[in-house]
């Protein structure tokens, strides 16, 4: 108290002379009591617009998927939402599956019921808009008016919302090469023609380019008589209703109905109907630059290329992508189901993507490196060569990511020595190394082309990921892609024999809840032999929603 009173009596006299009397001194008080009001009012302002600032808006894409499998639909979803964005796509029974070929009328329903004003940004399958599904696209009864009365409605979209960024993605109808590759998933009779279909157009696409030989004259003709006109006719018929509505889509690409058209081309060969339409597209498209459309071999990845050329749209980002090739054939390798070179086909899934190709490998954001055979072959995951040995490339290409790695940088690993399945021999030294979970993305299933353009762009997204959330991605992909697709697979369908009751690899029926039960117990085993220090391994559900082998739902439980 008295140090408080002494206090007092010395400040007195301070104040009393510099004012010169009580009143003043009063109104001083009053007047700096006020500005610090004001000031402090100020800080809080500011501070609540920071904190404002600070509070991230979650975007959110409206997603129609081409139809129900898990890794166009599911598995896409979960990249973006580990991402940090909303994704809005219609309940599963709206997708098209083998059985159901999808509704595109109910489709247009639920796209013009959700398109709300919070939503950033479109990314449209026009397989599923047209046709109901993509296998729709090849077996629908639909005729040409009602294909292109549908297409039509893409620009009544874009009137009642001017402002959307609409990203819209689409097929060149695929050419397979057999009946069996074909999947059943075109009409019947492919099954019994397709190989002679499929060489009858190789031959047809030849002439165009460069001519036929004598004897591939008389082949051509052969081919003509040996395949019935009907077969013939309904079959190319299809293709044109898909070319005609394809290149509607690119007319709304060039008047600015879209903000970017993707159309991919579906599996194909260099020598192929498919690439005869997709030259001819190109040509059509021709004054459209890459920020506008881009045809390029591939399906099944071009939903999340779009995707994520949405967000990156969104945030004005275009992260640079330098390419690591393997040694030998490298970009050059013209892949399975493809028509053209693997490098041709990245540089468009990076331009997609709204990413940008740089030759500066010290200044790329990110890696992306290739794993390709020396002598530009592409093997089925499940060939005998695919036995987990070092092959010729092996040792220089996981030479090349682990330098990378220990330089710190950001690497993508696009699997694509074999189609269907990953590189057992990649996989083995990754491991031994201890790289799997230091990669920031991995893919290695179905089509080369389907495999690059996936870890393409799941690794540009992974920017924006937490470091669990990445490792997420890469356990599903290992057990997926590696476990699955290259080994479990093949075991498994080699024993359906010993399953009692009706069914098949195509087609499991009775089977199928056994398959699911002994691919689950596999997959346990080999994520216990190969990834023993990654938490989440156990309660592994598989499940094949398209009742088939071809792909499994892969899923883990706590």
């Amino acid at each position: 108290m008295n140090r408080r009173r002494s206090y007092g009596k010395k400040c007195e006299p301070f104040i009393k002379n510099d004012l010169g009397s009580d009143t003043i001194r009063k109104n001083f008080l009053i007047r700096v009591a006020a500005s610090f009001l004001v000031l402090m009012m100020i800080i809080c302002a500011g501070m609540n617009d920071c904190a404002a600032k600070k509070k991230k808006i979650q975007e959110k894409v409206l997603y129609i998927p081409h139809d129900s499998r898990p890794i166009v639909n599911k598995q896409t979803i979960e990249v973006l939402e580990k991402a940090g964005w909303v994704v809005v796509s219609p309940p599963i029974e709206l997708l098209g599956d083998r059985e159901n070929l999808g509704d595109p009328d109910l489709l247009w329903d639920w796209l013009n019921k959700n398109a709300k004003k919070d939503i950033t940004a479109a990314v449209i399958s026009s397989d599923a808009l047209l046709y109901g599904s993509l296998i729709g696209s090849r077996k629908h009864e639909y005729d040409a008016d009602e294909i292109l009365a549908r297409a039509d409605l893409f620009n009544e979209f874009r009137k009642k919302h001017k402002k959307l960024p609409l990203y819209v993605f689409g097929s060149v109808m695929r050419t397979p090469r057999t009946g069996l590759a074909s999947g059943y998933e075109e009409p019947d009779y492919y099954r019994y023609y397709g190989t002679n279909i499929f060489r009858l157009t190789e031959l047809m696409d030849k002439q165009e380019l460069e001519g036929l030989t004598p004897r591939e004259i008389k082949e051509f003709n052969f081919l003509q008589r040996l395949i019935p006109q009907k077969a013939i006719e309904d079959w190319m018929g299809r293709r044109e209703k898909n070319f005609d509505a394809n290149k509607k889509l690119i007319d709304y690409a060039r008047n600015k109905t879209f903000s970017y058209l993707l159309l991919g081309r579906d599996d194909n060969a260099p020598y192929s109907q498919t690439h005869n339409e997709g030259r001819k597209l190109v040509e059509y498209g021709r004054g459209l630059g890459i920020n506008q459309y881009i045809t390029t071999a591939g399906i099944d990845e071009i939903g999340l290329v779009m995707l994520t050329r949405a967000v990156n749209k969104q945030s004005n980002t275009s992260p640079k992508i330098f390419v690591k090739y393997n040694f030998g054939r490298g970009g050059q390798t013209i892949p399975a189901y493809s028509d053209e070179d693997i490098d041709t086909s990245i540089n468009s899934a990076i331009a997609a993507a709204g990413a940008t190709f740089t030759q500066d490998e010290d200044r790329a954001d990110f890696i992306l490196a290739v794993n390709t055979n020396p002598d530009g072959k592409t093997f089925e995951a499940n060939d005998e060569i695919n036995n987990g040995s070092a092959r010729e490339g092996t040792q220089f290409f996981v030479d090349a990511v682990q330098d990378y790695i220990d330089n710190e940088r950001r690497v993508i690993i696009a699997d694509v020595a074999f189609a269907n399945g990953s590189d057992n021999a990649l996989m083995e030294q990754l491991k031994r190394r201890g790289l799997l979970f230091k990669i920031r993305a991995y893919s290695g299933w179905n089509t080369p082309t389907n495999s690059s353009g996936f870890a393409l762009s799941t690794g540009i997204l992974s920017a924006r990921m937490k470091d669990n959330s990445v490792d997420e991605l890469l356990l599903h992909r290992y057990l997926d892609d590696w476990a699955y697709q290259a080994n479990v697979r093949n075991v498994v369908s080699s024993q359906l024999d010993w399953i009692a009751g009706d069914g098949r690899y195509e087609f499991l029926n009775d089977k199928r809840y056994s398959a699911e039960d002994s691919c689950a117990a596999l997959l346990g085993e080999f994520a216990q032999r190969n990834l023993p220090n990654f938490t989440g391994n156990d309660n592994i559900r598989v499940r094949f929603t398209w009742n088939r082998m071809f792909e499994a739902d892969i899923s883990i439980g706590k």
